[in-house]
């Protein structure tokens, strides 16, 4: 889910994600530059973990019948890293 500032929340459908942030399938445009509040769910060892992170637009294309938008975290908190980086070994 993504709470862009200004904006109500909307969910949105992970793609890929790094370290560095992660794109989603959405169902609305956003624009390069926007700034908000996400919050997503992994899974490690075996649990969901909820992770909550600010976030920057970084690019968004549309794509079929949906807009693929590109995120960046911006200054995530250690457990948001740790997290991550585990998820992807």
């Amino acid at each position: 889910m993504v709470a862009m500032d200004g904006m109500p929340p909307y969910q949105g459908r992970t793609i890929d994600i790094c370290p560095q942030g992660l794109s989603l399938h959405f169902d609305h445009k956003l624009n390069p530059g926007q700034t908000g509040q996400m919050m997503y769910e992994i899974f490690l060892d075996g649990k969901a973990q909820v992770l909550t992170c600010r976030c920057k637009v970084s690019h968004c294309i549309f794509s079929g019948d949906q807009f693929k938008i590109g995120f960046q975290f911006v200054n995530p908190d250690a457990a948001v890293t740790a997290a991550i980086a585990k998820y992807m070994r």
